[in-house]
């Protein structure tokens, strides 16, 4: 270590100290005051660390925190930024938290935005990188899903060893050739028939010749067994594969892979490719799969808005962060498996971290609301006009709709709702916003 990155990791360490023990929090400045004064501080701290890189558009968070589930069957120490502050100066503050014992070589199981991989690989060469999907997402800082999987592979470039972990049903990973080993995984659940995405869908074109896919299993948007009748370009052979679904409900899913039955407290089909995400890095280091169904099973773990369920008074409250179109209907599946009534309020903000433009909330199928048992809707946050006028057009009525464009008054909305459970969809910043007021009411802790 050179006394520049001494002096940087110091300042650190001592920041983060400062923010949690007087203001509660803190995952990113201790990281942006120690970046200011060493710019090459990662190499320093990553150095004795292998590194697994997580990344993709939906799901990172969540796959990130069922990995570590599951490497937990063998590894005594792994690091991992579970505070979700995935861009650089949130990874360097993980690292400069992190208590390892001298001279052991520990596991680090990182989520890394997008366009933060190479960032990290500049300085740190991963064991392997686990890529999750790729949908259109904060389309004024990503661009379309081509440029967003340009930024993951130029950070990819500079780890040409590593192998990736990506998810077999999704076109865009098997598109470009690099030199990289490949583990892919994927859905064989039900029996092959003839199907095309919906015409709306991003990432149908074959990348070989520009058809249009067809498929013989589709799960969701335009991930499933694909081919091209053209060129013949289709899905790689899958080295981990669910087998059969056995049961989703809103706040659990069973099912089987590679004829090992698995079972995770969390609902919906896109939370089971990150369970599937998950189980491929445990068996790619040599977690047995008993062992995985086992850490898996266990009921233990609340991820920062994700399904992560507050109790507020005698209402019970479903909070899940929402930021595109593919996500956002995902999660409407998932609670139209609900056979409760509930209630349901979507807080739309429009900042950086939420992506400015609100226009995607049009591309999600709101329709399928007014066929649910929703007796009241709520409607908050920034940019509530936007989403009270898509719900109005989606078939909600006036008197079932109420607007509360301040979100620290939304928790004593939500008091007043006449269902004991209650869906909140929100932006990210949004999420932050509405668990500041739960924190200073008394129904969570503060912090993440």
């Amino acid at each position: 270590m050179t006394i520049k990155s001494a002096i940087a990791t110091t300042a650190g360490k001592s920041s983060y100290w400062f923010l949690h023990t007087f203001l509660k929090g803190g995952s990113s400045l201790p990281g942006k005051i120690t970046a200011a004064l060493d710019p090459d501080i990662l190499k320093t701290l990553g150095a004795n660390y292998d590194v697994i890189v997580i990344t993709g558009t939906n799901g990172k968070t969540l796959t990130t925190a069922l990995t570590v589930k599951v490497l937990g069957a063998k590894y005594d120490h792994i690091l991992t930024n579970s505070a979700g502050s995935n861009m650089e100066q949130g990874i360097i503050t993980a690292f400069l938290t992190d208590k390892r014992k001298k001279n052991e070589r520990p596991l680090a199981i990182l989520e890394v935005d997008e366009a933060n991989v190479i960032k990290v690989t500049q300085y740190i060469t991963p064991k392997a990188f686990v890529l999750t999907n790729i949908f259109r997402d904060q389309m004024d800082r990503y661009g379309e899903i081509y440029t967003t999987y340009k930024k993951i592979i130029d950070g990819i470039k500079l780890a040409p060893e590593a192998t990736i972990i990506a998810n077999g049903d999704a076109p865009i990973f098997h598109s470009i050739d690099l030199p990289n080993p490949f583990v892919f995984y994927g859905f064989n659940h039900e029996e092959e028939t003839e199907s095309l995405a919906p015409t709306n869908t991003d990432g149908v074109l074959c990348p070989v010749c520009q058809h249009i896919l067809h498929y013989k299993i589709r799960t969701y948007a335009n991930l499933g067994k694909y081919y091209c009748p053209n060129c013949h370009f289709s899905r790689p052979e899958l080295d981990y594969q669910l087998t059969s679904l056995l049961e989703q409900t809103p706040t659990s899913s069973r099912f089987i892979i590679d004829g090992q039955p698995m079972e995770i407290h969390v609902g919906g089909l896109y939370n089971i490719y990150n369970a599937l995400a998950a189980y491929a890095v445990g068996r790619f280091l040599d977690v047995g799969p008993a062992a995985i169904s086992n850490t898996l099973s266990e009921d233990d773990e609340q991820v920062f808005g994700r399904q992560e369920l507050i109790q507020v008074d005698d209402k019970e409250i479903t909070l899940i962060l929402v930021k595109n179109p593919v996500g956002l209907d995902q999660v409407l599946d998932m609670i139209a498996t609900d056979t409760e009534p509930f209630s349901l309020a979507f807080l739309l903000n429009a900042n950086y971290a939420d992506g400015i433009d609100t226009s995607w909330i049009w591309d999600g199928n709101f329709e399928q609301l007014t066929q649910m048992n929703i007796p009241q809707f709520m409607t908050g946050g920034e940019r509530y006009k936007d989403v009270s006028f898509r719900f109005k057009v989606a078939g909600v009525t006036d008197d079932q709709l109420i607007k509360e464009p301040d979100v620290s008054k939304v928790v004593d909305q939500l008091k007043s709702f006449p269902t004991k459970h209650i869906y909140v969809l929100a932006t990210y910043t949004a999420v932050l916003q509405l668990r500041k007021s739960l924190a200073s009411d008394g129904y969570i802790k503060e912090g993440m």
